[in-house]
């Protein structure tokens, strides 16, 4: 294991920390093509002219020049964004929950139809209305009209 060199703490495996020098970065930008450069040059504050160049097979890139323009634009520009970006969140949230709700009511009916099964099968076996109420924990009317629909 290494430590670092001057407060002698143990050193672990999990993370690498790189320091790029960005006054450094123009002298070898021509010669480099990748997107740790492209990355690097737009951090640089490269041209807006050449923002599309450095977006380029790099997604990631790409939305940080975008919300990097949002942040930069005027206040009722940034409005009209934010309460576009609020309506597609609340859609999404009003899916979300119909989704939802639409599980919890198809787990009730399943256990609706589970426990009509039980009932069935425990009336079958000759167990009286009030033990089955006791064990299922549903009322003897509930059973009486769950024994009444399997039948």
């Amino acid at each position: 294991m290494q430590r670092e060199d001057h407060t002698g703490e143990l050193l672990i495996d999990d993370i690498e920390i790189h320091f790029m020098e960005l006054p450094k970065l123009g002298i070898k930008a021509q010669e480099m093509d990748s997107r740790l450069l492209k990355w690097l040059m737009f951090i640089d504050g490269a041209s807006q002219d050449r923002w599309e160049e450095l977006a380029m097979d790099t997604p990631g890139l790409k939305k940080a020049m975008t919300t990097l323009e949002f942040l930069s634009q005027d206040k009722e520009a940034r409005m009209l964004y934010e309460a576009r970006k609020k309506a597609l969140l609340d859609e999404q949230s009003a899916l979300d929950y119909v989704e939802s709700r639409g599980r919890e009511e198809g787990r009730l009916e399943g256990k609706a139809e589970r426990d009509k099964e039980v009932v069935a099968g425990m009336l079958q076996e000759g167990l009286s209305v009030s033990v089955i109420s006791r064990i299922t924990g549903l009322s003897e009317a509930e059973i009486e009209e769950l024994g009444k629909q399997v039948h």
